[in-house]
């Protein structure tokens, strides 16, 4: 059973979200041959205040 788990700093729409979900099962079951309802995808969003880079928080960068 894949699972995929999408982590990334800000916020992604419903609409995006579903979209990426498509795209990621079709993927799986395209190229690794995996059935399309054993495929699991988890977003996992943190708001950007909760990321840093380069010694600041990502909502500072420019």
């Amino acid at each position: 059973m894949p699972y995929i788990h999408v982590r990334l700093a800000g916020e992604l729409t419903r609409e995006q979200k579903k979209q990426i979900v498509e795209e990621m099962t079709s993927t799986m079951e395209r190229i690794a041959g995996k059935p399309r309802e054993y495929v699991i995808v988890n977003f996992d969003e943190t708001r950007e205040e909760n990321w840093g880079w380069g010694g600041q928080l990502l909502d500072e960068l420019e």
